[in-house]
């Protein structure tokens, strides 16, 4: 049996010190799966599971199989429909998909919410709905890189099944700045000028804070022997969790909103899972607002080396039982950190033993071309490189000392 903190692994995979900055880019991601617990019933692959008796079953409701296009019509009688995600699966996106589609057969009058984008980019998701961009000019002018950064070929056929349809897209994030500032001030500290129509959180349950903090310690430096847990009333930890409910209260009010206007669409809200599991996160704060019905449904892992999947009881209002799938292939880097400034873009720090760092890459190299094409900023760079095939060379033009120098950066082979 896994313990709490497993529980939770969608949660925060960051360091004491980044927990309290708490980046929107690296947070309730989804480092891990998780695991399963103890539960009634053993489901396989392709199968749903839900309480029986509906919504609000409890914090013990077993979960219990349940047909397909019975959970559909339930979640399509909702205002807003809640879909979790390991950010890095492909199956979780494709099972979103699949699912979006079904609501959309039975609700045309459709709205999808996505954590992935600030609310600043909203036009630009406008624009994209309406067919008036690229998949190119989508990305980058919603600044994809720099504020999700994921490999946007998990993302695109959800945003192509919108723009589609012609569904609206709803940016419901928040700057990171903002959850920064709270983590390392608190609510308080923000002025209001800055909180982006955001209102305080609710209070969490018990149980939430119970589950963060746990996850938020797993984070701090080890103990000495016999030294004590950081006490109740923790600052540190404070704040962590005035910045997990100020994430969770932006996105939920992003979703309300939108539930309410007229005529009422159906609301699909698109996040991570440890948003979402046990009716905490997103959920509690939609029924602070009155949206009392919200129907939140996750993907949850069947084990490797397991014939079924026992998701813990209460975990969400359906749960749909996806393959094992091998490790998600980490995202090649360079190593290197760029300084602001105009023209092109100057490498600040190079990594030690990174790719850079072999290549030839240096402190001080201003980055002209990658495999050709000129490089006006950093989401240039970044997508030359999470597009680069395992096993080849990418050819970067860097000017040094007024000179301009061909580095060959060659990337690993994928792992057998």
């Amino acid at each position: 049996m896994s313990s709490r903190p497993a529980l939770l692994a969608l949660l925060l995979p960051v360091t004491a010190a980044a927990a309290l900055a708490l980046s929107t880019a690296t947070g309730l991601s989804g480092a891990q799966p998780l695991q399963p617990r103890v539960a009634e019933t053993c489901a396989r692959p392709g199968h749903w599971l839900a309480a029986m008796g509906g919504h609000g079953g409890g914090r013990d409701a077993a979960l219990q199989l349940r047909p397909a296009p019975e959970l559909i019509a339930e979640a399509a009688r909702r205002q807003v429909v809640l879909l979790g995600e390991q950010h890095d699966n492909a199956d979780h996106h494709r099972w979103q998909l699949q699912v979006l589609a079904a609501l959309h057969a039975r609700r045309p009058d459709m709205a999808i919410g996505f954590e992935m984008f600030p609310r600043r980019v909203q036009p630009v998701l406008d624009r994209w709905v309406a067919g008036d961009l690229s998949e190119a000019e989508f990305l980058r002018l919603s600044d994809w890189n720099r504020v999700w950064g994921f490999d946007p070929q998990l993302y695109l056929p959800l945003f192509q099944f919108a723009r589609l349809n012609r569904i609206p897209m709803i940016a419901l994030n928040v700057e990171r700045a903002l959850v920064r500032q709270v983590g390392t001030g608190g609510w308080d500290s923000v002025p209001e000028a800055q909180r982006e129509g955001v209102t305080r959180a609710a209070p969490a349950p018990e149980a939430y804070v119970a589950l963060l903090r746990e996850t938020f310690e797993l984070h701090l430096p080890p103990r000495a022997p016999g030294a004590a847990r950081p006490p109740e009333g923790d600052t540190r930890f404070t704040r962590f969790l005035e910045a997990q409910i100020t994430w969770d209260r932006a996105m939920a009010e992003a979703l309300a909103h939108r539930a309410r206007t007229s005529p009422m669409p159906l609301v699909v809200g698109v996040m991570g899972s440890g948003h979402l599991q046990f009716g905490h996160g997103v959920p509690h704060q939609l029924r602070a607002l009155g949206i009392a019905d919200a129907y939140t449904m996750l993907p949850f892992d069947r084990s490797q080396g397991t014939d079924c999947a026992k998701p813990p009881p209460a975990l969400a209002d359906a749960v749909f039982v996806v393959p094992a799938g091998a490790a998600p292939a980490a995202s090649p880097r360079l190593g290197i950190a760029l300084a602001g400034g105009e023209g092109s873009p100057r490498i600040e720090k190079v990594a030690p033993d990174s790719l850079a760092a072999r290549s030839g890459l240096r402190t001080g190299d201003r980055i002209q071309r990658v495999a050709g094409v000129a490089i006006h900023g950093a989401d240039d760079i970044a997508a030359a490189v999470r597009e680069q095939p395992p096993g080849t060379i990418l050819p970067i033009v860097v000017q040094r000392d007024a000179r301009e120098i061909e580095v060959l950066v060659r990337f690993p082979p994928r792992a057998p």
